[in-house]
């Protein structure tokens, strides 16, 4: 969904409506700057639906916005227990925001595991919709209620809203041809009605969606927005809610152009169709599909009127294979996975490195080790890219640091693999594919120009005067080497894991040879042109916080918060972790002390310390969720105060 941002003048318009509905006798409505709702019900429920949808509506209406989808890893967990609590958390916004928000505002809690799961999280006083119907005995006593929270008084410090949702939404569908249970699933949309008038969001979109969705079902269509409607109705008639509140677009927090919600899977997957466009050249994924990488698989296979062709291989090691055979054929080659994925491709990323070509390995983290969390986030898997091989076999790592920054960061991550004929780490993880935020969409001018030329005749001249092409010979500038797609004349040669022979790519046991080889190829990588780190730091403070990837949200509010309180503290955030910028060191010895949060154990501390010999101190968490602002925010003000 795209939207433009409002103009002031549109604002206004939309103030004076506002007046108008009261003037009309229209329930109180109470303007906020911000809001964080979670949306929470068992897997069958469908809170990632619902979620997805208010985000949709808010996204259109102009909000900035950052959302946290969280849901248990099996297909279906049991109904009703904890683990299968599903959730959705949107904050949105007439500012800039960088989270999805500490603690909800509101949740919308569909049964009692749902409060159970989550009460803990709601400050006092949040607002609480629980869904009536599914306060049974039976239901509380799954999950360890004793007495039924909605009478125990439990809940008294929040302002809670019993809705017999269930029922409401049946009595909403009598008129349709339904049994009750179908009637009852419709209960998601009925909530969402409610919160879409609770917020003044838009309906129509969500309406056009559902007769998209259902337009081979348009019963099931029809019961879905009679559900949405009565939802809304409901919250319009009820005294149950008085108020309704109203949180303005954020215009001035965005660039004027063209926005859409976009999450992080998605982002990268439009990123690699444009590099593949800006490259000429045609985009080929070998994937096998693993939690949390798989959608960019799903998406990817409907763009074949780009060039795109996806090839869904019966392993990883076989997707991996078939994308480095795409990159010897001349395609702008990935493949996808996660964690355990990066441990079976270990020996085709060294083979890739030995050959010197082309290749996107996007490793979209989740928690470890083994199986570990595959719906829960991570970023432990960066020492993993930088050494997971066997040999010297370096590998140049790229990291994104939002959701829509995923577009861009596939961009550059393709720009070095391509300028420096060498596999490339692209390390998102699941906080970032999952999660979603506004996005402009950039004009075509705007885009890298990421054309290559092909080796099109022989490149060196023996010493007889023979002309021959030498597949190892490389350009003095960026030391990468020719690429020759094969089935050109006179441009055979030869390719394989075993050690090459300088310029020609023959077989070579030759010790000497190998040393030039290996410290080449480093080289090269050491060599990736990539621009310096920039410096957040507007008072000269002593202490610097250090990051990459997904930490950059928390971190950013975090720092907001403390230069608010008055405190004095840098920031800089890495997107290239190998090689790290070339005024890394400098940076750091500028101050006194540096803090490196990481949802890991300290792998980018370890880094620093070992190539700058900075003592580094390392702040990390590893519960498979991000950081909270406010729990980073105190870290910060005790390494500043320490």
């Amino acid at each position: 969904m795209t939207s433009q941002v409002s103009s002031p003048a549109e604002q206004a318009d939309e103030a004076v409506l506002g007046e108008q509905r009261k003037a009309a006798g229209a329930k109180d409505v109470r303007r906020l700057d911000r809001v964080i709702i979670r949306f929470a019900g068992d897997s069958g429920d469908g809170m990632q639906l619902t979620g997805d949808r208010f985000t949709s509506e808010t996204a259109s209406f102009g909000n900035d916005l950052s959302t946290l989808p969280n849901f248990p890893a099996e297909i279906r967990a049991p109904a009703g227990t904890l683990p299968g609590v599903s959730s959705f958390q949107l904050h949105f916004a007439d500012h800039d925001i960088l989270t999805p928000g500490d603690a909800p505002n509101v949740l919308v809690a569909m049964n009692p595991a749902a409060l159970k799961a989550n009460i803990g999280d709601l400050p006092r006083g949040a607002e609480v919709i629980v869904n009536t119907d599914e306060f049974t005995k039976r239901a509380m006593q799954k999950v360890g209620y004793e007495t039924s929270p909605l009478e125990d008084g439990s809940l008294d410090g929040y302002q809670v809203h019993p809705v017999p949702l269930t029922t409401l939404t049946v009595e909403a569908l009598k008129e349709f041809d339904l049994t009750r249970k179908e009637a009852e699933r419709s209960k998601n949309m009925f909530a969402l009605g409610l919160l879409s008038w609770m917020y003044h969001r838009p309906t129509e979109g969500t309406e056009r969606f559902l007769k998209s969705k259902f337009a081979k079902k348009p019963d099931i269509a029809a019961a879905n927005i009679a559900a949405f409607r009565a939802g809304w109705n409901f919250g319009e008639t009820t005294e149950d809610f008085a108020v309704s509140y109203e949180v303005a677009p954020a215009a001035t927090a965005f660039p004027p152009g063209v926005y859409r919600n976009i999450s992080g899977n998605l982002a990268l997957s439009y990123g690699l169709v444009a590099a593949s466009r800006q490259a000429d050249l045609p985009l080929y994924l070998g994937s096998y599909p693993i939690t949390p990488a798989s959608d960019i698989l799903h998406e990817l296979s409907k763009h074949k009127n780009f060039g795109v062709r996806t090839f869904q291989a019966e392993d990883e090691i076989a997707g991996i294979g078939a994308a480095l055979g795409a990159a010897f054929g001349g395609s702008l080659a990935v493949t996808t996975t996660s964690g355990p994925g990066v441990a079976l491709k270990s020996e085709t990323i060294g083979l890739a490195v030995s050959l010197e070509l082309p290749l996107l390995i996007v490793d979209i983290q989740r928690g470890g080790p083994s199986t570990g969390l595959p719906t829960k986030t991570e970023q432990a898997d960066l020492l993993q890219a930088m050494y997971g091989r066997n040999g010297e076999a370096p590998v140049p790592v790229v990291a994104p640091r939002t959701p829509a920054d995923c577009f861009d960061a596939a961009l550059e991550a393709a720009r070095i693999a391509l300028t420096y004929r060498t596999p490339v780490f692209l390390l998102s993880d699941g906080y970032l594919a999952n999660g979603s935020e506004p996005w402009r969409i950039p004009d075509l001018e705007e885009l890298p120009d990421l054309r290559v030329q092909f080796a099109q005749g022989p490149n060196h001249t023996l010493d007889d005067g023979t002309e021959v092409f030498w597949p190892y010979k490389r350009d003095p500038q960026t030391l990468a080497r020719s690429w020759a797609i094969p089935g050109t004349p006179g441009l055979e040669h030869r390719i394989g894991g075993i050690e090459k022979e300088d310029g020609t790519g023959n077989i070579s046991y030759a010790p000497a040879n190998h040393d030039f080889m290996v410290r080449t190829r480093q080289a090269k990588v050491d060599g990736i042109e990539v621009p310096d780190l920039d410096v957040d730091d507007p008072h000269g403070a002593r202490t610097l916080v250090l990051g990459w990837g997904s930490t950059y949200g928390p971190i950013t509010a975090a720092v907001r918060r403390l230069r608010r309180a008055g405190e004095s503290i840098a920031q800089a955030h890495l997107r290239h972790l190998n090689p790290f910028p070339r005024n890394l060191g400098s940076v750091l010895e500028r101050y006194d002390k540096v803090v490196i949060p990481e949802m890991n154990l300290g792998q980018l501390a370890t880094l620093i310390r070992a190539k700058y010999l900075v003592d580094a101190h390392s702040y990390n968490q590893v519960n498979g969720m991000p950081f909270k602002a406010e729990q980073l925010a105190a870290a910060l003000k005790e390494a500043i105060d320490g």
